[in-house]
């Protein structure tokens, strides 16, 4: 992980996704410590005027808490929410157009789960031309190990790593980058 990294608020854009409570019951390793963390960065995003654009699997279902925001990170006024159906945000939401009207070109990703939407959004940024930062602390995964070769660099799997597309920071790193600029 790095902690030399820059972002610029305004050009800057958070993206929590997939934090429902379904999806961290059953496929976060770490239990609600990823989402307590996104939550943070979050927070942090918004008192800097970063955007936070919450990435949502399908419909979310207000009669279901599965199917629901993880109530530490649910949206607040002013946050927006994007419907995905497929593993990336990118892919099916729009979210392209919208980032570029705004110009924002810095996306922040944080998931669950790393090696799902994680790693999906951070390909297609890529190929999109986006500067990338994961926060790999407020990300997890179902397998702890493949989280770990996602995030850090490893030398017998370097061509899939998440490091080779984006800086790969902490929330506490990321947080301190948004705060200093506040």
């Amino acid at each position: 992980m790095t902690d030399r990294f820059d972002v610029d608020p305004t050009r800057a854009v958070v993206l929590p996704s997939d934090f429902t409570t379904g999806i961290v019951e059953h496929y976060a390793f770490d239990g609600t410590a990823a989402v307590e963390r996104a939550a943070a960065v979050c927070q942090a995003a918004r008192q800097a005027a970063v955007p936070v654009i919450h990435v949502a699997p399908g419909r979310l279902d207000p009669k279901n808490p599965v199917a629901q925001f993880h109530p530490a990170i649910t949206p607040v006024e002013g946050d927006t929410v994007v419907n995905k159906t497929r593993i990336g945000a990118f892919s099916t939401t729009g979210l392209d157009v919208q980032l570029r009207a705004s110009g924002r070109d810095i996306v922040v990703l944080m998931g669950i789960a790393t090696s799902g939407t994680v790693l999906s959004s951070a390909r297609w940024a890529y190929d999109l031309g986006y500067k990338i930062v994961v926060v790999a602390d407020a990300c997890s995964d179902p397998d702890p190990e493949v989280h770990r070769i996602l995030t850090e660099p490893v030398h017998d799997a370097s061509w899939i790593g998440l490091w080779r597309l984006a800086d790969v920071v902490t929330a506490e790193s990321m947080i301190a980058t948004l705060t200093r600029r506040t």
